[in-house]
């Protein structure tokens, strides 16, 4: 164990997600690495980056045969954040320094274009690049009436020659430490078309919201970025009597959409065709091309009518 890499796991559907447990039981059997799990105590999906400020979070130990797991009461990027310093795993004299790699999921829902900021997923590998541990986020593109929970450990076998090639690199130091990856494996996980460079697209499913009378739902969307399904989650109503002061509203979505103008080779679009879909990602969002120029020439002006204003 002790020259074994360090793999630490975590996610945004919760420490007892299938997803999360079919990683951790891939990489327990391949018998290469020491596995530590640091995943929320419940769901935080769509927690985007948020961290926990002020209050103190808890942590509990949790059985996961083979690994080292601790349930923590955070998001998805303050268990990335407490996994990796030297408090939460005291064993460990130095997790930095020791842990080659944090993975992030296995998401049950895709996390691609635009969805890749709502992410509670991505942002648990996110952290981890903010703190020079390569790191790669995992999203399986759940679709009701077609998926088994058996696709999530597929998924993770799909995944393993990524991760093992990734340590290759970090152990010959010629891993690029500018960027993380992240990976969406396709609804048909078994058939898939092998592995596919990509870069964020421009896809986004748009919500909306609609009016509820009750708080109580009868069902709810299975993860962040659940979107592919074939029925809508049922509201239950209740007898809740609401003033025109105190209203009830529920996100609900009112359908795909591919930007025409998007990238040749945009990660949905790949995702569909059955790719395994490798996206590498930064923390800078970039405005796109002409923006910038638009402003340089748009900002001068405003100034001038500030100093006119004032006059």
């Amino acid at each position: 164990m002790e020259n074994q890499p360090t793999i630490m796991v975590t996610n945004d559907d919760g420490i007892d997600a299938p997803g999360l447990r079919a990683l951790v039981q891939v990489l327990v059997s391949t018998r290469r690495f020491q596995v530590l799990v640091c995943a929320p105590d419940s769901e935080k999906s769509a927690m985007s980056h948020s961290i926990t400020w002020r209050d103190p979070i808890a942590a509990r130990r949790v059985e996961i045969d083979g690994a080292t797991a601790y349930a923590i009461a955070g998001t998805p990027a303050d268990c990335t954040s407490l996994g990796i310093s030297k408090s939460l795993f005291p064993l460990i004299p130095d997790l930095i320094g020791f842990c080659k790699q944090v993975i992030s999921g296995i998401n049950m829902g895709s996390n691609c274009g635009y969805h890749i900021v709502y992410s509670g997923t991505v942002a648990g590998a996110r952290e981890a690049f903010f703190n020079d541990i390569p790191a790669i986020s995992v999203s399986y593109n759940w679709f009701g009436g077609q998926s088994k929970v058996e696709n999530f450990t597929l998924s993770a076998e799909a995944c393993i020659p990524i991760i093992t090639a990734v340590l290759v690199e970090i152990k010959n130091k010629t891993y690029p430490l500018r960027c993380f990856l992240n990976i969406d494996l396709p609804t048909d996980v078994a058939h898939n078309k092998g592995y596919k460079l990509t870069k964020q697209g421009k896809s986004i499913y748009k919500m909306g919201w609609s009016q509820v009378t009750s708080d109580m739902q009868g069902g709810k969307m299975l993860s962040t970025m659940t979107m592919d399904t074939d029925s809508t989650a049922p509201i239950e109503t209740g007898a809740l009597n609401l003033s025109q002061d105190h209203l009830l509203f529920k996100r609900e979505v009112l359908g795909g959409k591919l930007d025409e103008g998007d990238i040749d080779n945009a990660d949905f679009k790949f995702l569909q065709q059955g790719y395994i879909t490798v996206t590498p990602l930064g923390a800078l969002s970039h405005a796109e091309i002409g923006c910038h120029s638009y402003f340089k020439d748009w900002l001068p002006s405003v100034g001038e009518h500030l100093s006119a204003s004032s006059l």
